[in-house]
C-alpha cells in the first residue's frame, strides 16, 4: 500500500476515491479525541482535518507526517506553530465554503427576523395563534453590518443587498473604501454596531478576536438588533452574550457555532425564544463537502507527491 492518510470524520466520498485512485491508503477513525488520534497516527503522512484537534502531542506521534489539510476555511483547532517548528504543511480551503456559508448565513437572518422557528414549535405544542403576539420584520430597507469582510462577507453582502434589497455596512481591519462596491458603506467598529439592525460576525478565531464582540458591543446594539454567528463561537464573549439576550439588550441571535462543541444539553442558548441555534452545520451540503473533499484530498496529493500545496496558511519548508 502507499503512503498512509488519516481521516478523523466523515467526509464526502468523492475525495476518499480521489487518494485511493492516486495509490493512498485511507484510516478512518471512529473516535477523534486526543488519545485515539495518538494512537492513530503513528505511520501516517497526512491528516485530512474536519472538526477534531490536531496538538503538537499528537504531531510527536507521527515522525512520516508531512501535511495536515483541513476542509474548511478555519484553522484554529491545528497548532500551526507546532507545524511549521515540525516542517509540517498546514492547508486550509479558503473559498470552499463561501456561497454554502453565505447562503446559511442569509437563511439564519431570514428565520430569526421572521421568528419562523418560535412559531413552528409553538404551533407543534398547540399554540397557532402564538404568531399574534410575536410578529417578525421584513428585511428589505434593513441594515446589515457584516464584521469581517473577507471572502464570505463580500458574497453576503451581495446576496443581501441585490436579494433582499438590504443596505450594507461593512467592518474590517485593514479595509478601506476602495475595496467595497458601491453599495456598500465603510463602518468603523461602533458605528457598525450600533446602526446595524443584523449584525453578521465573520472574522476568524486567533488571540486578536477571541472574546473580541462582548458586553461593550452589545450595549452599543439597538435593542431590536438580531447578531448573527457563522464564524466561531469564542469570537463572542457566551456569557455576556447570554446576560445580553437575557436582558432584552439585543433583540435575538443566530448563532451556528458555540464556545465548546458540542455544547451541553442544558446550554442556555438552547432555552431561549430570541434564539437559534444551529449545531456547526453552515458547510454541511452535498455539493459544499464535494468541493472540500476535493480541495483537501488534492492537497494532500500535492505535498506527499513532493510538490508545494495551493493553500498553506504559513511558510514551511518541506522536510
Amino acid at each position: 500500500m502507499g503512503k498512509k492518510v488519516l481521516i478523523p470524520q466523515p467526509v464526502a466520498e468523492e475525495g476518499v476515491d480521489y487518494l485511493k485512485d492516486h495509490g493512498y491508503e485511507v484510516v478512518f477513525v471512529e473516535n477523534s479525541d486526543e488519545e485515539s488520534l495518538k494512537e492513530a497516527v503513528g505511520d501516517c503522512s497526512a491528516i485530512w482535518l474536519g472538526v477534531p484537534s490536531i496538538t503538537r502531542e499528537i504531531m510527536d506521534r507521527a515522525p512520516k507526517l508531512e501535511i495536515i489539510a483541513r476542509q474548511g476555511a478555519g484553522y484554529n483547532n491545528v497548532d500551526v506553530k507546532a507545524a511549521e517548528e515540525k516542517g509540517i504543511w498546514v492547508t486550509n480551503a479558503p473559498d470552499a465554503t463561501t456561497n454554502t456559508v453565505a447562503e446559511f448565513a442569509l437563511g439564519g437572518m431570514i428565520a430569526i427576523g421572521k421568528n419562523m422557528f418560535l412559531l413552528t414549535e409553538k404551533m407543534k405544542e398547540g399554540d397557532f395563534f402564538y404568531k399574534d403576539t410575536h410578529l417578525g420584520e421584513d428585511l428589505k430597507g434593513k441594515t446589515l453590518s457584516i464584521i469581517g469582510y473577507g471572502r464570505i462577507g463580500r458574497l453576503l453582502a451581495q446576496k443581501a443587498h441585490y436579494g433582499l434589497g438590504m443596505k450594507i455596512l461593512a467592518y474590517g481591519p485593514h479595509l478601506t473604501k476602495e475595496q467595497l462596491e458601491d453599495y456598500v458603506t465603510l463602518a468603523d467598529w461602533d458605528r457598525a454596531f450600533s446602526q446595524g439592525d443584523f449584525v453578521s460576525l465573520h472574522m476568524p478565531l486567533n488571540s486578536k478576536t477571541e472574546k473580541l464582540v462582548g458586553r461593550r458591543e452589545f450595549q452599543m446594539m439597538k435593542t431590536t438588533a438580531k447578531l448573527i454567528n457563522c464564524a466561531r463561537g469564542a469570537v463572542t464573549d457566551e456569557e455576556a452574550l447570554i446576560e445580553a439576550l437575557n436582558k432584552g439588550q439585543i433583540g435575538g441571535l443566530f448563532t451556528d457555532v458555540f464556545t465548546e462543541e458540542p455544547p451541553k444539553k442544558d446550554h442556555p442558548f438552547f432555552h431561549m425564544e430570541n434564539v437559534i441555534a444551529a449545531p456547526h452545520m453552515g458547510s454541511y451540503t452535498k455539493e459544499c463537502r464535494i468541493i472540500m473533499a476535493m480541495h483537501a484530498a488534492g492537497q494532500i496529493h500535492k505535498v506527499l507527491s513532493g510538490e508545494k500545496p495551493d493553500t498553506p496558511v504559513h511558510h514551511t519548508v518541506k522536510k
